[in-house]
């Protein structure tokens, strides 16, 4: 549509507001569904080779943990930082590490490992709890991306999304792998890995939501993403893959998820 065709104050400047911030909403929740889904690309490998070696296993988590803290220090951290000083952002960071911890005391779920055999516990199918950790993991990933996207710093939300989705690929894997070993069919492992990937979108949907109402809480959001990520990467993600005697090769996987984002920020930022 041209300028010159719209008359300020009009019906006409009106519906052209409205439609750009339609197809601007219609992008980021493109985006943001893009970088859960891509948890489904984790769990190809599975369908065809039934064992995964442990070594691939730890450095692509490493990968992950890399690519996490990255973002949460210097894409979230600092944005914060900038927009709201340290007392909103340390604010954030300890409201985002209660609300975790509570999250995970409250809810059952059961942390992925390698090659776990899955069976009943405590009443739940342990396929189930294990999707409810990704699920709880995948929360403040999605909400990072929300929050970038409508940050207002140029880049921000793709980058984030671009490095989400680049994380989810190992947690897809630790999702299918269990699931394989037990001899579930490859329609059932896409499925449920599909099914973990989908709370980052409804996360994001939240961020955008809250921080777009008014940039006075875009601070505390971006520092909320940010504690709620490094969180999860030091609770979880680096002692799983340092649990199977292969911490040389998940150090190597956090240096290359880190560099990996150097190299990500550069061009989209």
């Amino acid at each position: 549509m041209q300028y010159r065709y719209i008359i300020k104050g009009t019906q006409y400047e009106k519906k052209y507001r409205i439609n750009q911030r339609m197809v601007v909403m219609l992008f980021n929740v493109i985006v943001s569904v893009a970088a859960g889904l891509a948890a489904a690309v984790g769990a190809l490998p599975v369908l065809f080779f039934r064992k995964i070696p442990e070594v691939l296993y730890d450095a692509l988590l490493g990968f992950a943990a890399g690519v996490m803290l990255f973002a949460a220090c210097f894409s979230l951290i600092i944005p914060a930082l900038e927009k709201g000083g340290v007392v909103k952002t340390v604010i954030g960071i300890i409201a985002a590490v209660i609300f975790v911890y509570l999250i995970e005391k409250t809810i059952p779920h059961l942390h992925p490992h390698f090659g776990r055999d899955l069976k009943g516990e405590n009443g739940f199918d342990k396929e189930l709890l294990m999707v409810m950790a990704i699920v709880l993991h995948n929360l403040p990933e999605g909400l990072a991306v929300g929050v970038g996207l409508v940050s207002g710093v140029e880049g921000l939300g793709l980058m984030l999304a671009l490095a989400i989705a680049a994380q989810n690929i190992p947690e897809g894997l630790a999702v299918a792998a269990p699931m394989a070993k037990k001899g579930l069919s490859p329609s059932k492992i896409i499925g449920i890995t599909l099914l973990s990937g989908l709370a980052e979108p409804a996360a994001a949907l939240v961020g955008m939501t809250l921080c777009g109402f008014s940039q006075r809480i875009l601070s505390y959001g971006l520092a909320f993403a940010a504690g709620a990520m490094i969180y999860v990467v030091s609770d979880h993600i680096i002692p799983e893959c340092h649990s199977h005697g292969n911490e040389t090769q998940a150090t190597w996987g956090v240096m290359l998820g880190v560099i990996t984002m150097l190299f990500l920020q550069e061009m989209v930022g």
